[in-house]
């Protein structure tokens, strides 16, 4: 358990400063949780106060689903406990979950109707993926504003957040982080070619479908691969983050 806790760390800690480094964070806000593998009832959390670029693998919170502290310095932020436990206790797919107000997916979030369109390659990963609440509430400061999202995301794999940000989950640190770097390019495509004022070029349905199963096919070779490398470039620039 020692040894799958210590890279459970190493893992979150890596995609909080791979995010950091992305500019995918804003201040000392969002978080990051990672359920520890084998367990249904303690994760990891980044802790409240520190920005992501300072984050390392001791630093990080390990919570049960009381929000009862088992090993950090001080309880998580009330917000981040209850988006992250309700949806880890609500969706056992969800085993990591990645809340962020990255900007150009949280610019999608601002607009009315604002959906992820299916004009670039890199749209396709996310095909049928997808969820969106379209009612904004205020901060998160109880259960049942964590209810909420995780009503919304229901068997989905990523949330828009009208008027704030998205969360973005998966079945380990690497398939998360994995989506929400590729959402963000996503994204970023999508406002730049809606910022021409000139008409969207739309992938055809027939099209969509069978890339976006391509894509899967390919993510149990690729996105190990992805976050490897991105890990090699952290033990070699920023090495301290598995401290």
């Amino acid at each position: 358990m020692d040894k799958i806790l210590k890279q459970a760390r190493i893992d979150l800690a890596a995609a909080l400063r791979l995010a950091a480094r992305f500019g995918l964070g804003e201040g000392i806000c969002n978080h990051f949780s990672y359920m520890i593998p084998g367990t249904n009832d303690q994760f990891l959390i980044n802790p409240q106060g520190y920005h992501w670029s300072e984050i390392t693998a001791s630093s990080l919170l390990l919570v049960n689903n009381d929000g009862e502290l088992i090993q950090g310095d001080a309880p998580p932020e009330p917000t981040a406990f209850y988006i992250h436990w309700r949806i880890h206790k609500g969706l056992p797919h969800a085993r990591c979950v990645l809340h962020t107000h990255m900007p150009y997916a949280t610019t999608l979030t601002t607009l009315a109707d604002g959906t992820l369109e299916p004009i670039s390659q890199t749209a396709l990963m996310f095909h049928h993926r997808v969820a969106y609440d379209n009612g904004y509430e205020g901060i998160a400061l109880d259960s049942e504003e964590g209810d909420r999202m995780m009503a919304a995301l229901g068997n989905k794999s990523i949330l828009f957040l009208a008027n704030h940000g998205v969360i973005v989950t998966g079945p380990s640190a690497s398939h998360a982080f994995n989506d929400l770097y590729y959402l963000e390019r996503a994204c970023q495509l999508q406002v730049m070619a809606m910022s021409t004022g000139r008409p969207l070029r739309y992938i055809s349905s027939d099209v969509v479908q069978k890339t976006a199963q391509q894509m899967s096919d390919n993510d149990e070779s690729q996105v190990p691969a992805h976050f490897a490398a991105l890990k090699r470039m952290l033990d070699r620039e920023e090495p301290d983050y598995a401290h």
